[in-house]
């Protein structure tokens, strides 16, 4: 089998960990000797032992003479929680390591492949690195500049509603995408929506579809209108974010936390609203690596408005509710079509009855650079 075969067995254990070791990244590995795999391990949820560690776990050193260990992100070489992988690696005796992609972080970017090679030990770099590295894009983002990767997801009519004129809401996508959107969820570290959302839909906003965690809920509610008595504060054990401004009612934001909600003063911003980048800027200070954004249709103009969407997932339902219906997205201020934000990257694909189109999106500077 050839490297990239190996590779890929350890990208399928790395995915394992989608959605459960942040602020660490996903990470597989695989031991392989005369061309069989025998052993195998990825990150499971930070502070437990990494990828590499759990593959040579239970190996000695007579078994992995003549081995080579498979790594799917370059191995650390500072101590944190756990101790530095590639002394675990030189220790174990492996004289040659294959390594998808480089280790964005700082602290070890090209320097556990250094500590390696200084050890004796054969290292062949960057085998499917674009695939390792598409995985660990929110942690990347995240390691470089102390914010989480944001997507926005919008769940829409073919003419881009995402409401019938009476505000009707339930529902314009199909279940086959709600179903996707809780996997979302899942792998996300907080989903984040407006007042609005949560006075209109009252969501849970949590995992009931799919298997795994509920996300951080993070609401944007600059006069603290949303009632005490909403879905959101019925559970707050997974955590419950609110962000305000001093406009709120003291009275109420005292209430609001002792049913478990942590609330943050923010500025305003000028056309109204919470100011976003300070709202993002604090959630990577909380450790939010993965952000999604549900709506609704003003917070999504912000944030593109802001440049602060990495992704846009746009589920697009069969139906159409014509003019009078409430719009995906809010007031952009779009002057020309060629200052318009573009979808750039763009894949199409079916769920149900829907199609999601998902995309990174080019902001044109009207409106600042992309984040």
């Amino acid at each position: 089998m050839s490297h990239e075969q190996f590779m890929r067995e350890a990208l399928r254990l790395a995915r394992r960990g989608l959605g459960r070791t942040s602020p660490n990244p996903v990470v597989g590995s695989v031991v392989v000797k005369k061309g069989a795999i025998i052993g195998r391990g990825y990150h499971k949820k930070a502070g437990l032992p990494h990828a590499e560690i759990e593959a040579l776990a239970g190996l000695n050193t007579t078994e992995l003479k003549g081995a080579v260990l498979y790594i799917t992100l370059e191995p650390c070489c500072h101590k944190g929680r756990t101790g530095a992988c590639t002394e675990a690696i030189i220790a174990s005796g492996i004289k040659k390591v294959v390594v998808g992609a480089a280790d964005p972080n700082p602290l070890v970017s090209g320097k556990g492949v250094l500590a390696l090679r200084s050890a004796g030990i054969e290292v062949i770099e960057g085998v499917l690195a674009q695939k390792a590295g598409e995985l660990n894009e929110s942690f990347e983002k995240f390691i470089t500049t102390g914010m989480p990767f944001v997507t926005l997801k919008l769940g829409a009519s073919l003419d881009g509603r995402i409401a019938a004129s009476t505000g009707e809401s339930e529902w314009i996508t199909g279940q086959a995408s709600r179903k996707y959107v809780h996997r979302l969820r899942a792998l996300a570290d907080a989903v984040m929506v407006g007042a609005e959302t949560v006075i209109i839909d009252d969501p849970a906003l949590t995992v009931r579809h799919v298997r795994g965690s509920n996300p951080v809920r993070v609401v944007l509610d600059s006069s603290l209108r949303i009632p005490l008595t909403a879905e959101i504060f019925k559970d707050t054990s997974s955590g419950l974010i609110i962000f305000t401004t001093r406009k709120a009612d003291k009275e109420k934001v005292r209430l609001a936390r002792v049913r478990g909600a942590r609330v943050f003063y923010v500025p305003s911003q000028a056309a109204g609203g919470v100011d976003l980048k300070r709202v993002i800027k604090k959630l990577g200070e909380c450790s939010i690596t993965n952000l999604l954004v549900e709506g609704g249709g003003s917070v999504a103009a912000s944030l593109v408005k802001a440049g602060l969407v990495d992704r846009v997932l746009y589920f697009i339902a069969p139906i159409l509710l014509g003019a009078d219906s409430v719009a995906a997205i809010g007031a952009l201020s779009v002057t020309s079509p060629l200052k318009a934000p573009r979808f750039t990257g763009m894949r199409v694909k079916r769920i149900g009855d829907d199609l999601l189109v998902e995309g990174s999106l080019q902001i044109n500077s009207t409106h600042g650079k992309g984040a």
